[in-house]
């Protein structure tokens, strides 16, 4: 990762946030498209207006899914090696996730 940080700018459920990371701009964007998908999806099923109730409902869905990931992983592991490219996906979205929590 290079150590050039710029700034992001992410719109999430019509919220401007702009984020200075170093992380893939591209990966950065794909994660904030997460997160929007997931917030918009809970709002639709419970009705919640409040944002920092849904970002920690979001955070809560993406926590249990990434945990659901790693125990698979470890699964995977005792059975053999994983494959490279799942790495990378795995490495990017936490990259993500910690540019955007860097801001």
């Amino acid at each position: 990762m290079s150590s050039d940080r710029r700034t992001v700018t992410l719109t999430i459920l019509g919220q401007e946030y702009r984020v200075r990371t170093d992380a893939d701009s591209d990966g950065v964007q794909q994660a904030a498209s997460l997160v929007e998908d997931i917030m918009g999806r809970i709002r639709g099923r419970t009705g919640t207006a409040d944002s920092l109730d849904l970002a920690i409902m979001t955070a809560l869905n993406l926590a249990r899914d990434l945990g659901a990931l790693r125990g698979a992983e470890e699964d995977r592991a005792a059975a053999g090696p994983r494959p490279a490219r799942l790495r990378a996906l795995i490495d990017e979205v936490e990259s993500a996730l910690a540019g955007t929590s860097a801001s």
